[in-house]
């Protein structure tokens, strides 16, 4: 049990911060007041400091991309474009680095999974940051079903595609083979079993979204076309090219995850990437979580991603909200995390001020109510 006291309140769903206490029990937040107390509680004295939500990467690949070996990368099959039935928490090694760089960060939940070389990938899940066995770092998994658009499915893969007019085909008949398939077992006809279209059977059902790689806008609205030609949930991800979409996004009503734009562009199909255009998309309606694509930009930078968009004149508690509440909200997981309310996790970053700002660090930092790094104690946990 644990109160952090004096501490300046930023839930990131009321704009206007408050100074207050927040009590602590069993990993959840209990109580949020003025002079909270509780006789058997650890107190945590943080006046003059500010305590986010703890902040949520929408789009990783954190934890399959090993440092040890050149062939230590576990997050793309090369040999098969469609592998709906692989689920990412299959290859993710907790003890990457990249999770330590993430916990000082005050990233406490990431989604990872599969990358975007096949046109159907697998799942991906939504895992705290902390921990030994992924197993119980899990928030909920699957969150989402990787398909992907563009440059990477033609040109990656040892069983390539040679048109986006490939891709949308191949992605468009697995997911009516799929229908078909459920259809026949809700009749009562067993069909000879196909751990691909078992796998989709979630996102068929509406259960989960297809999670949709798309950067160029024809790769962006071909995406939202299968979606409702099948039927199916969607959210968007990277959008880099959507400059000049904002309104036509804002209509469709999609879920949108931008990024990754704090390094140099790399492809072709990115190269509009830029921190102004996730702005337009916020002030034209958009629900719009900031993404790193780990480790393609750091997991450590998501909060300085957030704060690029405060460089382009968007106010901070909007910019807060790309990685605390739309994120989680994107997941399915705002019951648990994305803001500091009763009930939810405890998930918090303290920090002197704002951390989306560069010369801020936290100073310390909870997940399940466990304080998993301290400033003054960096590099012991």
């Amino acid at each position: 049990m644990l109160i952090i006291k004096n501490v300046k309140i930023h839930t990131a769903v009321n704009p206007d911060a408050f100074v207050g206490d927040i009590l602590i029990k069993d990993g959840k937040i209990s109580q949020i007041g003025e002079n909270l107390s509780d006789k058997d509680a650890e107190v945590f004295d943080a006046a003059g400091m500010d305590v986010y939500p703890g902040f949520i990467d929408v789009h990783t690949h954190i934890g399959m991309f090993g440092f040890s070996a050149p062939m230590s990368q576990d997050d793309v099959d090369l040999y098969d474009r469609c592998t709906p039935q692989q689920r990412g928490i299959d290859a993710i090694n907790p003890e990457e680095p990249s999770f330590l760089g993430a916990v000082e960060a005050g990233v406490t939940c990431v989604c990872v999974g599969p990358g975007s070389v096949g046109c159907i990938a697998g799942t991906h899940l939504a895992m705290k940051t902390r921990g030994f066995r992924v197993d119980d770092m899990v928030i909920k998994d699957p969150v989402a079903m990787k398909v992907a658009f563009g440059e990477n499915p033609k040109k990656a893969s040892k069983d390539p595609i040679s048109t986006r007019m490939a891709i949308a085909s191949t992605i468009r008949d697995m997911l009516f083979q799929a229908k078909e398939y459920l259809q026949l077992k809700q009749a009562g006809k067993q069909p000879k079993y196909d751990p691909k279209l078992e796998a989709l059977i979630p996102v068929i059902q509406k259960q989960i979204p297809l999670k949709a790689h798309a950067h160029r806008k024809d790769d962006i609205f071909t995406a939202i076309r299968i979606a409702k030609e099948c039927d199916v949930r969607l959210t968007l991800e990277h959008t880099t090219d959507c400059g000049g979409i904002a309104q036509a996004l804002a209509e469709a009503g999609y879920p949108v995850a931008v990024g990754p734009f704090f390094s140099q562009p790399k492809k072709s199909e990115n190269q509009t990437s830029d921190p102004a255009n996730v702005v337009r998309l916020i002030e034209a309606g958009c629900r719009v979580s900031v993404m790193t694509d780990s480790p393609i930009v750091a997991q450590k930078y998501l909060p300085l991603c957030a704060g690029l968009l405060m460089r382009e004149g968007l106010d901070a508690f909007r910019a807060l909200q790309t990685i605390t509440l739309n994120p989680a909200r994107h997941l399915g997981i705002d019951h648990r995390v994305g803001s500091i309310e009763v009930g939810k996790d405890a998930d918090l970053v303290i920090a002197r001020g704002c951390p989306m700002e560069m010369t801020v660090k936290p100073e310390a930092v909870f997940i399940n109510g466990e304080r998993v790094y301290e400033k003054q104690t960096r590099g012991s946990n």
